[in-house]
């Protein structure tokens, strides 16, 4: 399996190059040549394989350049019971009939990125060590990303970490869990603005090829396909945990996914293409729904980081998303000119229009859309905990409310969950007039001494930071 860029400037790579280089050198995002396919017969034989396993056997189709078994071994160092809470890794937990939470926040940051950040860490330093090199890791984060990197990458060999937040947009404990970090390798660096702000400074960075080069600089964000792969896992793990017993082998399974970057969604693309039967892929946005118009009118319009919203489901406020060009790639018929032509056009116009497609996006390939409002979120999380005595974050309410009207008769409806709710204590307080429940090993976080340099939204002064304490 090799890898191409969506935009056709770049010759095909093996998955190792595209790790190590995040954007790719014309701007574009790596994409696989072609999706593999998966068979009836393999889905049935991977039903009863532990999380691990199942990792190993997703994976290697997309990772032909590592030898098979050390790449079982990084799966199996990687998705162990002690990091991620038991045996289980991701477990099910029903609501409502039909209605079900895909359990993603097990690992030791709380938080879903947990699932592919920790596979990371360990592919990054076991490549950096076959090739006697050092990385630099630019990224930018509204929230979990940005923790969930940190605590992969901490004392990992040949590897720093320079992490990009919005100063001020993120909840307490979000940012304790980030700031609290005294690991040498790990540089926070806030930046007045938004997250979209954040993520144009990486981009910029990124485009500097003879920067990029000198100082060695990788991604971790969505816009790595690393991350996009070990992602892809959890819709198959989530697909054979809820049609267990089905009397059809390929019963089909619906998702409901808060949205920010499009990553997480995005995988959940790359599982129905290569066969996993997913009826509908459900996104969910909160008051930043750029990505939910574009579903619904086929109208794509990215916002201005002074129009993009302050809201309680912080992760998501995000009116740029990255991931989504891999989508409109697939979409353009993986034709890099065509998806050429709508970039040009959204530059110059602000905006592009393929409303003439928008029937297909659910006929083809299974999107609806929706969105959420804080009185939304607060209703949901009172809901669920009423009905079922569980505790939602915000973000996973927006999922739980905009799924709700998509459940259908014997298929079931499976809500990443996003976050555990102790991550926004203060919603939840709102929510139930209580804090949010904290797992054992948190009390204190938010007392910890803190280390982040706090900047405006300045390219040189990111690349001096970096060049000041690279690996």
């Amino acid at each position: 399996m090799r890898y191409l860029s969506t935009r056709g400037g770049m010759a095909p790579q093996p998955f190792t190059d595209v790790l190590l280089e995040g954007l790719a050198p014309d701007g574009g995002l790596a994409v696989p040549e072609a999706i593999p396919q998966v068979s009836p017969e393999q889905l049935q034989a991977w039903r009863a394989l532990p999380y691990a396993d199942l990792a190993y056997e997703v994976l290697k189709l997309f990772i032909t350049d590592i030898p098979e078994d050390d790449l079982r071994a990084l799966t199996r160092a990687t998705y162990r019971p002690e990091v991620f809470g038991g045996e289980a890794i991701v477990p099910l937990k029903p609501l409502n009939p039909g209605l079900f939470l895909l359990g993603l926040s097990e690992g030791p940051t709380l938080a879903f990125k947990d699932m592919a950040m920790q596979f990371l860490g360990n592919l990054f330093e076991y490549v950096l060590a076959r090739r006697g090199s050092t990385l630099n890791i630019l990224g930018a984060t509204s929230g979990d990303t940005g923790s969930a990197a940190e605590y992969a990458m901490r004392g990992k060999k040949g590897v720093a970490v320079f992490m990009l937040s919005p100063a001020g947009r993120m909840s307490a404990f979000q940012r304790a869990q980030m700031y609290s970090l005294q690991d040498d390798n790990i540089h926070n660096i806030a930046v007045h603005g938004v997250f979209d702000d954040c993520q144009d400074i990486v981009k910029a960075v990124s485009g500097d090829l003879t920067f990029k080069t000198t100082h060695r600089i990788g991604a971790v964000n969505s816009i790595n396909w690393a991350r996009i792969a070990a992602q892809v896992v959890y819709y198959f793990h989530g697909w054979r945990l809820a049609t267990a017993g089905a009397a059809d082998p390929m019963a089909q399974v619906s998702f409901a996914v808060p949205s920010g970057n499009f990553g997480n969604i995005l995988a959940g693309h790359v599982a129905r293409s290569m066969g996993l039967p997913i009826r509908r892929l459900v996104l969910a946005t909160n008051e930043n729904n750029v990505l939910e118009e574009f579903f619904r009118t086929g109208i794509y319009r990215p916002r201005a980081s002074s129009e993009t919203y302050e809201t309680s489901s912080p992760s998501m406020d995000i009116s740029k998303a990255s991931n989504f060009e891999r989508f409109v790639y697939d979409l353009m018929g993986r034709d890099p000119v065509r998806l050429k032509t709508l970039w040009d056009q959204l530059a110059e116009q602000g905006a592009f229009d393929l409303s003439a497609r928008q029937p297909s996006l659910e006929a083809q390939y299974g999107f609806v859309s929706g969105t959420s409002t804080h009185a939304d979120r607060l209703a949901t999380i009172r809901q669920v905990r009423a009905e079922t005595g569980v505790v939602i974050d915000p973000h996973t309410a927006d999922g739980v409310k905009v799924a709700r009207p998509y459940v259908e008769p014997g298929i079931p409806m499976l809500v990443l969950e996003t976050a555990l709710p102790v991550k926004f204590s203060a919603t939840i307080e709102e929510a139930l007039g209580e804090p949010a429940p904290r797992p054992a090993g948190f009390d204190g976080i938010e007392q910890l001494p803190q280390r982040v340099q706090t900047i405006e939204p300045d390219v040189q002064v990111v690349k001096d930071l970096i060049a000041a304490s690279a690996a």
